[in-house]
Parts: structure tokens; C-alpha cells; sequence
């Protein structure tokens, strides 16, 4: 599904608080989708995000030959048949979790096409892990760098294998090739993020046996096949911590909820470093109204650093906003991205605007605050980039003119609705 160019409007200050609902979790629905094929009866999702990039990934599901049906954030999804295991260009490049598709054709017809994958443009993003994982299991790659052909004359079949880093989709990718893969796989070095955790919970409900998702080591012993079953996707992480971000810059109460309480451990660190107060509850976050955040040395009276980091460190997704709400505390914090080296780059915006801020290096930036941000017509650069555009918009004096919002809308359910619950004055063109 494709949709016409956005322009977001706010009224800076408008925010008043409230109370928001999270959507579910984007990056655990994008995997389960591919993982859906593995099975030819029906599975029923629940709690699914209806956003470009779950559009996206149904086009190609259903380009495959998938049935199914996605009303009122629930999916009831078959795919009895593949018709050819081939994924057009076009549809590779709309989002980055198109390669994922590999492991299920690959399982199921012992071939598979595709082409190279699109996503935010946030630096390089490797694929070496999905070609290790998928080679290893024993699919034979063939030799066009551009086109990914995979065949598996001999089936899949398990092996221990060890990542040379904690990728999240090449771990995703291993997980569902090695479902239905002959004997014991054991992933060493996997990632440990909600999302894949969520992936293999859906997995074992499908009749599938994995243990360990979760933490660093996952173990999944093949079974012959996988049914149909029912499961509820877990609350979206990031787009509550990004609602966090927007009432810490903005001085607004705020209650989350949707959420799941081991989530948010690394976040109400980063929030205490930056005099915030963040109160956890089992299925709901709150945020008190009014606070004014005061960055917290490190010992010694030295600059502190807020990094991101494979989980349980702060994710990479969280950084734009973070830095955003920065802005508004007392004090300097060094910012360093370590994991993409063009995410940092949206900082110019935010001078632009007024921050007080000095982009170091692609990787690392110093914000200090407490600075006056102001109106100013901004473009989305990418999914998180333009969420803390919005939440930079609402805290600066005067209107903000956002275009591009259509970037933001592949990761963020209903955005001008659940703005609008919290007071906000927003709308679209």
C-alpha cells in the first residue's frame, strides 16, 4: 500500500497530556509475517499495527500467494500454496524486512528470489549475517550481488552457529529458517530484543520448539511442519518511549499504556541520567506532569554519555527522541550512535531550530540545555528522525511544518489521533 505525501502542521506548546494506548509492536509484526508462511493453515494475529510497512509486507505475502484478511488490527492470514517463490524489486525495496521472506520460501520450496531491500536511509546496514546464517543451514547463494538467489538442493538442517554481531533481523532470519530445518540449530550471539522474543513466542504456539529467546543463546529443534494458531503481538517499546520523549520535552503528564513492564528497565536509567522520573507499572507507564530535567554528571563532575547498544541497552531507535527531550533539560550530555552513522545527522535540524548542540563526528553529538527551540519547516529523514521532528515541533515556540510524514507513518500507528488525545493541535495536508 502506498500513500500520498504528508505534510504534518503543529502548534508548538499545544500539548497539554493525557493518556495514550500503544500500538503493537512494529518490529515484531514485520518478522512474524514472513515466519506465517512456514504454515499452511490459518493464523490468527492480534493487536497487528495497521502502518505502511505492515502494508508492505503483506503486498508481498499476498504477491506469493498468502490469503488473508487485516480489519481492525486483527490478521487472519493462510498461505495453503506458494505460487513462485520470487519477490519482485519493486516490493524488495519498500522496506528493509523483505529479505526475510528468504527463510520461509526456502523451507517451503527449497528456492528463493529476491532483490535488495529498501529501509530508512541511517548508514550501512549489513546483510552478511542472513547469508551466514542461511549458507550455514545449508542454502547454496548464487553469485549476483544484486539479485539474492537461494536454492537448498539438500533442505535446511541444523548446526550451531555464531553471529559476528547481535543483528536482529539476521537472527530473525535464522529463527524461521530453522523451524522446520532438520535436527538442532543453536544460535550463539543472537539478539535479544522484545521483538524477536515475540517472534519465537508466535512460533511456538504454531508448534514450533525454540527455548532461550530472550537472552544471547536461542536453541530451536526442527519440527516436521507448524499449524494454525492465535496469538496477541506485546505493545510497541519504542513508540511508548517516544510518547516519553514528547512529555519529558514538553513539561506534559502522561500515562502509557499497552506496555510490558521489562521493557522499559534501560529507559528509566537514561531518564533518571537526564533528572527525569519514569514510574513502571505492569501495563502502564506514567510520566508526572511539570517536571524540569537536570542532566546528572558522572562521578567526578564529568560529562555524562547516553549510548545505544544491542538489548538490553538503549536501542538505537530511541536515540533521535532522546536527544530531542535533551534539549530541553539543564546541563550537557554527549550522545553517541553507535550503531548507524547517519542517524546522528538530523541534530542539524534541531540547530536549526535553536538547540544548542555540536554534531562531532557521524557517530556522536553534545546537546546542552535548556534551550529555546523555535517553529520551522522540517523534513522527515527517516522513521525515528521524524517522530522527534514531531516531538521538537511541540515543544519549540510558533507553528512547524513537517513534510515527508508519510516516512513516519511507516512506523507509527495513527499519529495525528493519539496526538490529538493528548491536546495536541495538528493536522494534515
Amino acid at each position: 500500500m502506498k500513500s500520498p505525501i504528508k505534510s504534518l502542521f503543529v502548534k508548538g506548546g499545544s500539548i497539554r497530556g493525557g493518556e495514550v494506548t500503544v500500538s503493537g509492536n512494529k518490529n515484531a509484526v514485520l518478522p512474524m509475517i514472513p515466519a506465517l508462511m512456514l504454515s499452511g493453515e490459518e493464523v490468527i494475529l492480534h493487536n497487528v499495527p495497521d502502518i505502511l510497512d505492515v502494508r508492505t509486507m503483506l503486498d508481498i505475502a499476498g504477491e506469493l500467494g498468502a490469503e488473508f484478511t487485516f480489519e481492525n488490527n486483527t490478521l487472519r492470514f493462510k498461505c495453503p500454496d506458494i505460487k513462485e517463490p520470487v519477490i519482485p524489486q519493486e516490493l524488495c525495496a519498500r522496506n528493509r524486512t523483505s529479505i526475510l521472506f528468504a527463510a520461509p520460501l526456502l523451507a517451503r520450496c527449497g528456492r528463493a528470489e529476491l532483490h535488495q531491500p529498501g529501509g530508512d536511509v541511517i548508514g550501512r546496514r549489513r546483510l552478511d549475517g542472513h547469508f551466514y546464517g542461511l549458507t550455514k543451514l545449508g542454502a547454496v547463494m548464487g553469485p549476483d550481488i544484486f539479485t539474492y538467489s537461494f536454492h537448498a538442493p539438500n533442505g535446511l538442517a541444523g548446526r550451531e552457529l555464531f553471529l559476528d554481531e547481535a543483528s536482529v533481523t539476521a537472527t530473525e532470519q535464522i529463527i524461521i529458517a530453522a523451524v522446520t530445518a532438520a535436527g538442532r540449530t543453536t544460535l550463539y550471539n543472537a539478539a535479544c530484543e522484545p521483538h524477536v522474543r515475540d517472534l519465537a513466542e508466535l512460533l511456538n504456539a504454531m508448534g514450533a520448539q525454540i527455548s532461550g529467546a530472550g537472552t544471547n543463546t536461542i536453541t530451536i529443534d526442527g519440527v516436521t511442519s507448524l499449524h494454525g494458531a492465535e496469538y496477541t503481538v506485546c505493545g510497541d517499546h519504542i513508540e511508548a518511549g517516544s510518547f516519553l520523549c514528547l512529555a519529558a520535552a514538553t513539561g506534559t503528564e502522561i500515562t502509557v499504556r499497552g506496555t510490558t513492564l521489562r521493557h522499559y528497565w534501560m529507559l528509566h536509567r537514561v531518564f533518571e541520567k537526564m533528572g527525569l522520573k519514569v514510574e513502571l507499572y505492569p501495563d502502564h507507564l506514567y510520566f508526572a506532569g511539570g517536571q524540569e530535567g537536570v542532566i546528572e554528571p558522572d562521578f567526578g563532575g564529568y560529562i555524562p554519555q547516553i549510548s545505544d547498544g544491542t538489548w538490553p541497552q538503549y536501542p538505537s531507535d530511541m536515540m533521535s527522541c532522546t536527544i530531542v527531550a535533551a534539549t530541553q533539560c539543564r546541563g550537557t550530555v554527549m550522545f553517541f550512535e553507535k550503531m548507524f552513522e547517519s542517524r546522528i545527522y538530523f541534530v542539524d535540524r534541531l540547530i536549526g531550530m535553536g538547540a544548542n548542540a555540536i554534531v562531532c563526528d557521524p557517530h556522536r553529538a553534545v546537546i546542552t540545555g535548556k534551550t529555546t527551540l523555535h517553529g520551522s519547516s522540517l523534513s522527515s529523514p527517516d522513521i525515528r528522525a521524524g517522530m522527534a521532528m514531531v516531538i521538537a515541533a511541540f515543544c519549540a515556540e510558533g507553528d512547524s511544518r513537517i513534510d515527508r510524514a508519510e516516512v513516519i507513518y511507516r512506523g507509527y500507528e495513527k499519529l495525528p489521533e493519539k496526538l490529538r488525545q493528548l491536546g495536541a493541535e495538528v493536522s494534515e495536508q
